[in-house]
């Protein structure tokens, strides 16, 4: 018996339970291979909860306050370093075509939905915290932490919440990702309940101007310095963003592109 109690499985008991959590990282793993959901975020977030659960792998494992485990190493140099959110946001910014935003400015006004995501989040999150002190502590740091993930970004997510509560990163971080993937879920039910099938068929013939290579460059450089200076916090997710497009739109680095939005991706 003295061999069994050396093994994870004596230790699979507690609440919550290693098992229940295990099962839950399976039925993401399920979504993400068997039906298609956001597969490469799904993936390695349902195998990664299924690792951390089990019991003495030692994957989390910390030593004097530091790292020890290999996914505890990841985490401190990836995640509390902020290098994995600022080079997703460099590949994010190769993938992105700032054109049509260039060629009718006013289609900006449709970012300020994702804003009301994050202050509906942000007061529900207070809301819950004032209603049940004893059983969840969340202060206006906790409550913005969680109230940027109805912005729907992972990356933003993880840098907001490393800077305002770290304690809270590793349900914020699994929070946003499930939930950006679960956009495919609950997005079509929305979409009919709120629209006709006859406004659902509308075809909308583009009737965008040309956008001149020039703009295209100047875009990123004047988005930076302006976003910046208003926001000096932001200098490392939007000077990789924008450098990211820079590579994108300048046409003579091709190669750091497609690197950088597809194989770094």
């Amino acid at each position: 018996m003295l061999g069994f109690f050396e093994t994870g499985f004596s230790n699979l008991g507690g609440w919550p339970s290693p098992i229940l959590m295990i099962f839950l990282g399976g039925v993401l793993l399920y979504l993400g291979i068997a039906r298609k959901m956001e597969p490469l975020l799904l993936v390695p977030i349902g195998f990664g909860v299924v690792l951390v659960n089990l019991p003495l792998g030692g994957l989390t494992e910390t030593i004097g306050g530091e790292p020890a485990g290999l996914l505890s190493r990841i985490f401190r140099y990836g995640l509390v370093w902020e290098i994995i959110p600022c080079f997703i946001f460099l590949g994010l910014g190769a993938m992105t075509d700032f054109g049509p935003l260039i060629a009718n400015p006013k289609t900006l006004i449709l970012g300020a939905g994702a804003q009301f995501g994050v202050y509906f989040a942000f007061f529900i999150a207070l809301l819950i915290g004032s209603a049940f002190p004893d059983v969840v502590k969340i202060g206006i740091e906790e409550a913005a932490s969680i109230g940027i993930i109805g912005g729907a970004d992972g990356p933003t997510t993880i840098y907001l919440t490393n800077r305002l509560a770290p304690h809270f990163i590793g349900a914020t971080a699994v929070a946003a990702y499930t939930y950006m993937a679960l956009v495919p879920i609950i997005q079509p039910p929305v979409i009919k309940l709120l629209t006709t099938q006859k406004e659902r068929a509308i075809y909308m013939k583009p009737q965008l101007r040309s956008v001149s290579k020039t703009e295209k460059i100047l875009f990123p450089l004047i988005a930076a310095i302006i976003i910046i200076l208003l926001v000096p916090k932001s200098a490392p997710l939007i000077g990789m963003f924008m450098f990211g497009n820079l590579l994108f739109a300048s046409g003579v680095t091709e190669r750091l592109a497609d690197t950088a939005a597809n194989a770094f991706m």
